[in-house]
């Protein structure tokens, strides 16, 4: 369908959703860092990453030192789609790949992480310094990765068969390559380590408004800002009031959520229960399988 297409083009940069890195996925005689049964295959095999990519999103610009890091180093404003698609890129190899796949896109990372540095002000308007490569931001991006995935997940009524503690867990090891050695290891640690963030460093600034107002309304045709919006206001419907203040957001109706889930259930239909990344990494398990049996 031309719509499937259009969509896995968005998202992967290709309408077959197989891009040129889906080599990564392909290549390597190991099962990676999760597999076929964990709940990170299920969490990040699910359309409702699509809400929880928004969610993340949104939940990291309510930390100053990221938000200007985006600001100052992102192609958020002039390629907003190249943007989504190395994200799609680095969540998909990690969660899928081998781990040769695996090392080889955290050195991509790695490497881009290197030159984000600057300049960035408080929530209390003092000057800092950051980099990307700092395990305190590092610690704050995974944890809201980790949060947004898992409360979309949850909220949207989509199930998680070994239970959100062995997603937050297993989903802890996909910082290790990028330098996080010490992400939370349950839902109680990952909620914790969140209300440390929120009473120490969490706050507004003078970026807030313009970051928000994009990743909201990003330049996209008509037809898909409706879909984005949607999308949108059920990211919104699952976050704290604390961080919609933060970012200047009034709290959604739960209506969005099951909208949403209706929509998202649709499009199912149409892609199929596995995105093809997914079979890719299932094929390369059956050849080790295959190969060792």
């Amino acid at each position: 369908m031309k719509i499937a297409d259009q969509f896995r083009k968005t998202v992967s940069g290709s309408k077959d959703g197989k891009p040129d890195w889906v080599k990564y996925i392909e290549m390597g005689d190991d099962v990676g860092l999760f597999g076929v049964d964990s709940a990170v295959w299920q969490v990040h095999g699910c359309i409702a990453t699509l809400v929880g990519g928004v969610r993340a999103l949104l939940l990291q610009a309510c930390h100053p030192a990221p938000l200007a890091g985006v600001s100052q180093h992102s192609r958020y404003e002039s390629d907003p789609i190249g943007r989504l698609i190395g994200t799609t890129r680095w969540l998909t190899i990690t969660s899928f790949a081998s781990t040769e796949g695996i090392a080889r896109e955290a050195a991509r990372v790695n490497e881009m992480h290197s030159h984000v540095t600057g300049n960035y002000h408080k929530a209390d308007g003092s000057e800092s310094s950051y980099r990307a490569k700092d395990p305190r931001f590092l610690l704050w991006v995974h944890c809201a990765f980790t949060d947004s995935f898992l409360k979309a997940h949850l909220d949207m009524g989509y199930p998680i068969n070994k239970g959100g503690d062995a997603y937050v867990a297993e989903w802890s090891k996909s910082a290790i390559p990028l330098g996080l050695k010490d992400a939370p290891q349950s839902m109680a640690e990952l909620e914790a380590t969140l209300e440390d963030f929120r009473a120490t460093e969490l706050g507004r600034t003078e970026l807030t408004e313009d970051v928000v107002k994009f990743i909201l309304k990003p330049p996209f045709g008509k037809a898909a800002l409706v879909f984005y919006r949607l999308i949108a206001n059920a990211a919104i419907a699952t976050m704290d009031p604390r961080e919609l203040e933060i970012l200047g957001l009034a709290p959604k109706s739960k209506v969005w959520l099951k909208l949403a889930r209706f929509v998202l259930d649709i499009f199912i239909k149409m892609l199929g229960n596995e995105s093809p990344s997914q079979r890719v990494a299932r094929e390369r398990i059956a050849r080790i399988t295959g190969a060792t049996s």
